[in-house]
């Protein structure tokens, strides 16, 4: 449960309360069937998400259960269009860390934000998607991978690029096939891509031939 915090004024000391003094796991799970409302109420599942993310943060364990079903319902919330919850979906996700099976279901929700006009949705599923796929989802996204390193918009390219870096530590082998990619990057006008294309050039060993 959070705690109260202590300011300290120059005449005297009051005690202010933190949002979420008294937040307990079981009443936030139970609000958490807000994600399932055929209307979503926004404003709720951001808050109810934000309290489930504080939790976690806290040192709260969650059982295989409770974070199963947190998961199914997290998942519904991909029929908003809100751009601010749709970040704290990206969140809740990366945080819960889902099982091989229920990876499945959310990577179809996930590639559709990859292949989005909207950069946003763009990069952040990028960054899900690497953190919870394993080596035999990802030969089904190098392709799209492979083109978010190259893309116009340097924070998704740089996104691509630091997923590349996390990849390469388990998946060499994938990562190397990125090398044409890569050395485009490395030749890009934005300072940031620049430098995760190379720091990508040196984790995954692609430096061969490559000027640096």
């Amino acid at each position: 449960m959070a705690q109260p915090y202590m300011k300290k004024d120059d005449d005297d000391e009051e005690v202010e309360y933190s949002p979420f003094f008294g937040i307990e796991k079981g009443a936030v799970l139970q609000e958490a069937r807000a994600f399932h409302d055929p209307q979503l109420n926004v404003r709720r599942c951001s808050q109810v998400i934000t309290k489930l993310l504080y939790l976690l943060n806290q040192g709260e364990t969650f059982t295989k259960v409770e974070a199963t079903e947190v998961f199914f319902a997290v998942t519904k919330l991909f029929q908003s269009s809100d751009a601010g919850l749709r970040r704290l979906v990206y969140l809740m996700i990366k945080e819960l860390s889902p099982s091989s099976d229920e990876v499945i279901i959310v990577t179809s929700s996930l590639m559709k934000d990859m292949n989005s006009k909207t950069d946003m949705y763009r990069a952040n599923a990028i960054r899900v998607l690497c953190r919870i796929i394993d080596g035999t989802l990802l030969t089904q996204l190098e392709r799209y991978l492979k083109q978010a390193i190259v893309d116009k918009n340097p924070v998704v390219a740089s996104t691509a690029l630091v997923s590349g870096i996390h990849l390469a530590q388990a998946n060499p082998e994938i990562v190397k096939r990125w090398s044409n990619e890569v050395q485009e990057a490395v030749q890009s006008r934005a300072p940031l891509v620049q430098f995760h294309g190379l720091a990508l050039l040196h984790q995954g060993e692609l430096h061969h031939g490559i000027p640096l």
